[in-house]
């Protein structure tokens, strides 16, 4: 185990710091500065790999890095909260919260959770204390399960949440809705870290026989909070100004 003097000072070094840096290497670096933005950093001054290669939002996400569009984002009690959600029964169910803001979105929160039932979001809701306008979910909530009979979506009503449905795109079309999107978001750093997370390391599958993106996503942990945000950007806003409907459940259900 090694020990360091309390003096000591750790120095990050990269290639500047090489005076025998070849033209060859320096012209590589030239070329990723413009072609690989997202890794450059990473792989030339030594930064932490934040971006993954192939991930689909690397340029929004660092744009609103850039712009300061992820910092402390308030709710406003005087605007309605909208839920987008992506369901997992084995993979993890995603929520995120967001308000509309004039032009702007802003996320205000995030959560994710696995192996628990809707009894548990329902929960977590009320437990937020937001006022919602909206929550969104994804088209396959009408599918009926084997055990009950029922979809999640009646499941979701007798709990007392009123669900819109995501209309059923191809995902490509919903990738695309994200990145027009993305430049109207502010984001809570805190609140919404494994989100941000998730959105800056969505990223294509690779065909490891011919080292090329495949033009389809890899599913990972980043598909879960990646999908709930794209489910919130494909679906149309409605006049909600009027939806005051608590959200209360019997605690019985809790799990």
């Amino acid at each position: 185990r090694a020990s360091f003097p309390n003096n000591c000072k750790i120095v990050q070094l990269n290639y500047t710091d090489n005076p025998w840096f070849p033209k060859v290497l320096d012209d590589q670096r030239i070329e990723d500065k413009e072609k690989r933005p997202d890794m450059y950093e990473h792989i030339w001054s030594g930064g932490f790999l934040i971006y993954s290669e192939g991930s689909y939002y690397s340029a929004e996400m660092r744009r609103a890095k850039d712009e300061d569009r992820i910092t402390k984002v308030r709710y406003d009690r005087a605007k309605g909260v909208v839920t987008s959600w992506d369901l997992g029964v084995g993979d993890s169910t995603s929520i995120v919260f967001s308000q509309f803001i004039g032009t702007e979105i802003h996320i205000i929160d995030y959560y994710e959770a696995s192996g628990a039932g809707l009894e548990h979001y329902a929960k977590v809701l009320q437990d937020k204390g937001y006022v919602y306008d909206q929550h969104v979910f994804p088209h396959d909530v009408r599918v009926r399960e084997l055990g009950t009979g029922k979809s999640r979506l009646e499941v979701a009503n007798e709990l007392g949440i009123d669900f819109e449905v995501a209309p059923r795109l191809e995902v490509d079309h919903g990738i695309e809705s994200v990145r027009n999107t993305l430049a109207d978001c502010y984001f809570d750093r805190v609140k919404c870290k494994t989100g941000l997370d998730a959105l800056r390391q969505y990223r294509k599958q690779l065909d490891d026989k011919n080292q090329v993106f495949k033009n389809k996503p890899l599913h990972d942990w980043c598909s879960h909070a990646s999908d709930a945000f794209r489910y919130g950007c494909v679906h149309d806003p409605i006049d909600t100004s009027d939806w005051d409907k608590p959200i209360n459940i019997d605690t019985k259900y809790v799990v």
